[in-house]
């Protein structure tokens, strides 16, 4: 079945860690907005850059999903209207999951990074997140195995 999930949630939430092993799991591609977003001229993190990554994730999607291959989208996704953008652009079923840390784990997780970007950069990020309620929240403090338990309980089998 060709669905996509858009997994969102704070700097140091553990979106990547997850949506690799949930790709993993369901046999799915990983799209990264971030890594798109290193690719398109970095404006400060406007809305419309994001809605510019939308359509290459989008391309990304479209060929996998036309192969029946799942996609996760690992991504911030700090506007409503970026979410909805990207589920105009893919007329396939998707589930949105918001991964729930609180910013003091977020904090001490971004610390642990090779590189990291920083207390305030991760306050930033983390009330961007906070302002947009969308999702299936999860509760991210949990092992990976837990959050993919939860995140899989809720998707097609298969």
């Amino acid at each position: 079945m060709s669905f996509f999930v858009v997994l969102r949630g704070p700097l140091g939430a553990g979106k990547t860690t997850v949506a690799r092993a949930l790709a993993q799991a369901i046999r799915a591609e990983v799209i990264s907005i971030d890594e798109i977003l290193e690719l398109l001229d970095w404006d400060g993190g406007s809305e419309g850059l994001f809605l510019k990554a939308n359509v290459v994730a989008s391309q990304q999607a479209r060929a996998c999903l036309e192969k029946r291959v799942p996609v996760v989208v690992d991504g911030n996704f700090y506007w409503e209207s970026v979410i909805e953008d990207l589920a105009q652009r893919l007329p396939y079923p998707h589930w949105v999951f918001t991964l729930d840390v609180p910013l003091e784990v977020c904090i001490a997780r971004d610390r642990l990074r090779s590189v990291s970007y920083g207390e305030e950069a991760t306050r930033e990020v983390y009330e961007k997140v906070a302002r947009v309620a969308r999702g299936i929240p999860v509760n991210g403090t949990r092992s990976v195995d837990a959050i993919l338990e939860e995140i899989r309980s809720r998707l097609p089998a298969g």
